[in-house]
């Protein structure tokens, strides 16, 4: 007995023990009877399930070492029931913390990535159209990402079901980058028809239109656009509609060959061959022998020609309308070039009437709504005014306002990619001011005279692309915006004389002209006149 006390009091030995070794410790003590008449194992197998288990009570040893063991063994089964609430609690715990992400609604949702919206802007690399739409989101939520490029760097292909997917070639600060992606939107800056060789894009308006991607303005409209004859004959009808008194439509006729090209009873006439746009493909004949010549050429083109009465202007007018916002131009020519487009002019912008606004509303209905578009019309010397040409979204931008115009032209687009793509019909935030259309003809001279139509290319980048590459000058090429010389006394401006150029003190003493008689028609056509003697004189120079 000593020596099993001495090995159970050795803590090595009690922790090598098997699991359950000293739970035969805490069995009952049996009765005298048991160990009389002791039980085989048969027996007992027998009566163990008849019998319910009753805990263990411990009764008092005789000996000294009976008490020893019993409390031995309560306390290795106190570890042991320790031991397993333990592990249990930590499988309990494993199974709450894998519930737990799927169980818990208070966990933050992680936000989803918008895919930014695609717009493709087709128009020359003088415009970066990308800085107008930097920072704009589609409702506050989707970002565009701008892709911008001439037709003539534009390939793409269409699918029913695939849609288009456009691959443009450009070069940026001499390095030639490719893309391919699939466009959104698209805005079209340029005219997408040319009789020029090599400039028929006609193809690629099909694809989008095949792709069905939406646009400004319809790809519908622009693809009408391609033939100018056919725009007039829409304007035939709105000539017909509105009558003469409010939409006074010049008198064209349209002959399909060279074969039905008559002379007209009434000389001169401005004969236009095909698709002639941008003051290109327009012959001023004075008489039938002259016209037998244009029929002529005509005939080697190969095409259909219109041709309408000279008009004797005195300045053109041009209406343009983005959206709700519209202005009204007058330009009058000074280099004498019958084309107020071509060589020097002067622009101003005039108050726009409602007699205006009617004419190029009239056009906005045509070929299903244009959202951006422009009337023409020559003001003659017999007081009448002639509608000749509408325009749409390819028209370029001119006057003082420029940038204005851009920027109703970037919130135009986001109206409509908000409502082609997302449905929304809310406009969106605008970002530039609308000024008010002035009241009263206040011309805008600018000091340094006119600028002839061999200007470098900075002065070409004003304009827009099609006027840099027809040789012509634009208005703003041709007079740039400045303030109006303050008229003094003759000391004052005999004081100034010397401190400026020869150009522009011509320019200063032709608008004092204009300011102080600006009704007498007469008297401003004799200052044309003879400013003009005086340029020539000083470009002879």
């Amino acid at each position: 007995m000593n020596y099993l006390r001495r090995r159970l009091s050795d803590s090595s030995f009690v922790a090598n023990l098997p699991n359950g070794y000293m739970m035969d410790f805490q069995r009952p003590s049996s009765s005298s009877s048991s160990t009389s008449s002791p039980a085989s194992p048969a027996t007992e197998r027998r009566q163990q399930p008849a019998q319910p288990a009753q805990p263990a009570q411990p009764q008092a040893p005789p000996a000294a070492s009976g008490s020893f063991l019993s409390s031995f063994s309560s306390v290795v089964k106190t570890a042991q029931i320790a031991s397993a609430v333990q592990a249990k609690a930590a499988a309990h715990g494993e199974a709450a913390s894998a519930v737990a992400p799927t169980a818990s609604p208070a966990a933050p949702a992680k936000p989803a990535v918008r895919k930014p919206k695609v717009l493709l802007v087709i128009d020359d690399a003088h415009t970066d159209w990308a800085k107008y739409f930097r920072g704009r989101k589609l409702n506050g939520e989707y970002e565009i990402r701008v892709e911008q490029a001439e037709f003539s760097e534009i390939n793409l292909a269409a699918n029913v079901n695939a849609g288009c997917t456009v691959d443009i070639q450009v070069t940026r600060g001499g390095t030639k980058v490719v893309r391919s992606f699939k466009p959104d939107f698209v805005l079209i800056r340029q005219h997408a028809f040319s009789m020029t060789p090599g400039e028929d894009f006609r193809s690629l308006v099909i694809g989008l239109q095949y792709g069905g991607v939406a646009s400004i303005n319809s790809l519908h409209s622009i693809y009408n656009f391609c033939s100018k004859p056919w725009v007039f004959s829409h304007m035939v009808k709105l000539y017909h509609t509105l009558g003469p008194e409010k939409f006074p439509l010049n008198e064209q006729t349209f002959f399909p060959n060279h074969t039905q090209m008559l002379p007209t009873p009434v000389f001169p006439v401005v004969v236009k061959m095909g698709h002639a746009h941008a003051g290109m493909g327009k012959i001023k004949v004075e008489n039938p022998n002259d016209f037998q010549d244009i029929t002529s050429v005509v005939a080697l083109a190969k095409t259909y020609a219109t041709a309408e009465p000279f008009v004797d202007s005195k300045y053109d007018i041009r209406i343009q309308k983005i959206g709700n916002n519209y202005k009204a131009y007058m330009r009058t020519s000074i280099s004498g070039n019958w084309k107020a487009n071509t060589g020097s002019a002067m622009l101003e912008q005039i108050a726009m009437t409602d007699r205006y606004r009617l004419w190029v509303d009239s056009c906005a209905e045509m070929f299903g709504g244009l959202d951006i578009c422009a009337v023409k019309a020559v003001h003659g010397k017999d007081g009448k005014d002639y509608i000749i040409e509408v325009m749409d979204s390819s028209m370029p931008l001119i006057g003082e306002h420029v940038e204005e115009d851009r920027q109703l032209i970037t919130d135009l687009v986001l109206n409509k990619m908000a409502f082609a793509l997302l449905g929304i019909t809310s406009p969106q935030p605008s970002s530039v001011k609308t000024q008010p259309a002035p009241q009263t003809a206040q011309p805008r001279r600018a000091q340094g005279g006119p600028r002839s139509a061999s200007g470098s290319p900075s002065q070409s980048a004003h304009g827009s692309p099609q006027r840099a590459r027809s040789a012509t000058t634009s208005p703003s090429q041709a007079f740039q915006p400045g303030p109006i010389p303050a008229s003094g006394s003759a000391g004052a401006s005999q004081k100034q004389a010397p401190l400026l150029n020869k150009s522009q003190s011509l320019t200063n003493t032709f608008t004092e002209t204009l300011r102080s008689n600006p009704t007498d028609d007469e008297a401003k056509a004799e200052t044309i006149r003879s400013l003009r003697q005086s340029f020539a004189s000083l470009f002879s120079d």
